[in-house]
């Protein structure tokens, strides 16, 4: 907030409000002590930031608290910001802190900002960084040369990632992006629209949400989505194209054109730019030119031969291809995979897998372990998915943090499963996330392990282990005699952790000879294994399930994340198990063979 709203005067601009519970959810994290209530105020400034209506009309009503996110503790500071540019809570937070603290607190403790702006005056990162390079801060109490070092190096990353380009996981920009197309599809003329970009190709995370959309007047388009509420900022405009910054913080781009330019934008604005290479070289060959607005085709004129250009309208982007004398290639295969060669010579599969052929969830948690819900509720979720199965497979003892299941707690659990299988269509699998422990060794003994449905095996501890130690661990947990899933197969956590170090092609090797698939995890901070990997497991003949990795009832929709990945690495229907039905499953991965 500006230091002019201390003026008494009231702050209509909900962007303002905003900005002041995000101060103050800031400044609570920063003190200390109440975690939900700092994610209280921060979850209330993104509500107030996407309010499709106006703020003073639902203060004067008395339905802020109608509104998701916001409680009578926050309406009461957004009433009291609206009406007297005040509030007494923020304004305490502020005297309780240092100056410069949220900027300051992401590099130091609010006791060492006390301390160095006591000794030296300091408010600003710029003045601490300052400070270090002249060698005034090891003098401080406390500090010292080392600790001085350290906050340069920290200033020195903090600094790096917010030039570094920001990266939207793959789940944030589907939902940001759905909401910018369902708030088009109301303004007058609208025809169609579509997300593209690396959205549109399945990547793990994007740089910014790409939407494309057509209208009888595309500028209404522009106009309506500058003025969005879900934006904050406009950022570059012109006649076609709308950048802006989201309430998320997210950036996005708007291409609105003509419904008979919609084609050809699209498949400009999905990329990847290697693809359009190869197809632009392809359309030269055939004196054809690729552009936003259409295909043109240039020739001579007879009997002058004067070379003219004619544009070809194409209501889909398979016309395009078509144009050029290949196969529709689907937005997930356009990398330049070899796509392009495979879609001249008309090799594309045409069994791609998609979401309408799972017919079973894999890896799901419930109570019994870390998951939200109970069987019952994660069996009826399938079953209003359409489901015919579901593998109930929570964890093992070993994985003690998130609740693993002790041999007598499951057996209550086979008990309720038992139960609960009386009241539904849907075939409940018996189950297990088994962890590979460090020696290669799955958890429980054998005679447990033998009794269940179905196994998935996988690592979540000692991830540190040298290439060799890893290698080793997951080809004794390969080779051992039941059939299992390998879960979550490299450990990753996008943007968090990246996969341990292993020899995956000699690991993908023991594989092929044993009783093993591998899991598409469709968890969007997973997405594990890459397809570069998959690629390579195909190439072996490998089975895959692509699982959800669900641990409540909602994440059963992480399934389209997995198909997303498995399309990306020309996955066929055929070499999914969870298409299979449900006899046909359950003997495929049966732990021992009948």
């Amino acid at each position: 907030m500006k230091q002019t709203r201390s003026s008494g005067k009231s702050v209509t601009d909900k962007l303002a409000i905003a900005a002041a519970l995000q101060e103050i959810g800031s400044l609570l994290e920063l003190k200390g002590g109440d975690h939900f209530k700092a994610r209280a105020y921060k979850l209330g400034a993104r509500a107030v930031a996407e309010l499709p209506e106006d703020i003073g009309k639902l203060i004067e009503e008395n339905r802020l608290t109608f509104v998701k996110g916001i409680g009578h503790g926050l309406a009461k500071q957004i009433q009291d910001l609206y009406t007297t540019g005040q509030s007494t809570f923020l304004n305490e937070l502020r005297a309780e802190m240092p100056p410069g603290i949220i900027e300051l607190g992401k590099v130091l403790s609010v006791k060492k900002v006390e301390r160095l702006r006591a000794a030296l005056g300091i408010s600003t990162v710029e003045e601490l960084k300052a400070a270090c390079e002249a060698g005034r801060v090891r003098h401080v109490p406390g500090f010292g040369l080392k600790t001085e070092q350290g906050i340069l190096d920290a200033i020195k990353t903090i600094s790096a990632d917010e030039n570094r380009e920001q990266r939207i996981h793959i789940h944030q920009a589907l939902r940001a992006g759905e909401r910018i197309l369902d708030s088009l599809r109301v303004v007058p003329g609208f025809v169609q629209g579509e997300l593209a970009g690396s959205l549109r190709r399945w990547q793990e995370t994007v740089p910014e949400i790409v939407v494309v959309a057509s209208a009888k007047t595309p500028k209404v388009l522009i106009n309506y989505f500058r003025r969005s509420p879900l934006v904050v900022r406009l950022e570059k405009q012109t006649p076609r194209k709308a950048s802006v910054v989201l309430s998320e913080g997210f950036r996005a781009t708007l291409f609105a054109v003509k419904p008979d330019e919609f084609a050809s934008t699209l498949l400009r604005a999905t990329g990847s730019k290697a693809h359009l290479e190869k197809l632009d070289h392809l359309a030269a060959q055939r004196k054809l030119k690729l552009t936003e607005r259409g295909m043109q085709r240039t020739g001579a004129q007879k009997p002058r031969s004067k070379t003219v250009t004619r544009t070809i309208r194409v209501k889909t982007e398979s016309e395009i291809y078509k144009h050029l004398g290949m196969q529709y290639v689907p937005p997930e295969l356009r990398e330049d995979q070899g796509e392009v060669e495979a879609a001249l010579a008309k090799a594309l599969p045409e069994d791609l897998i998609t979401s309408d052929d799972i017919r079973g969830m894999v890896h799901c948690h419930t109570k019994y372990s870390d998951g939200k819900n109970s069987v019952a509720e994660m069996v009826h979720a399938a079953e209003s998915m359409g489901m015919k199965y579901i593998t109930i497979t929570d964890h093992s003892p070993t994985a003690f943090y998130a609740g693993g299941v002790k041999i007598d707690r499951l057996q209550r659990q086979w008990e309720e499963i038992d139960r609960v299988s009386e009241q539904t269509k849907v075939r409940i699998l018996k189950g297990t996330e088994s962890d590979i422990l460090a020696d290669g060794s799955l958890d429980y003994p054998d005679w447990i392990l033998e009794q269940f449905d179905v196994i998935v095996a996988s690592i979540h501890s000692r991830y540190k282990m040298n290439e060799d130690q890893m290698t080793r661990r997951i080809v004794t947990a390969m080779q051992q005699p039941v059939f299992k899933i390998w879960g979550h197969a490299l450990g990753r956590k996008i943007l968090e952790r990246p996969p341990f170090d292993c020899r995956v092609e000699e690991i993908l090797a023991v594989i092929a000879e044993s009783r093993a698939a591998i899991e598409i995890n469709g968890d969007p901070h997973r997405l594990d294994m890459a397809p570069r990997w998959l690629r390579e497991a195909r190439k072996r003949k490998i089975k895959f399930v692509i699982s959800v990795d669900a641990h409540s009832t909602s994440a059963l929709n992480n399934v389209k994340f997995g198909v997303g990945i498995a399309r990306r690495a020309w996955v066929r229907r055929g070499e999914v198990l969870n298409t299979l039905g449900v006899k046909a499953f359950q003997k495929a991965v049966r732990p021992l063979p009948i």
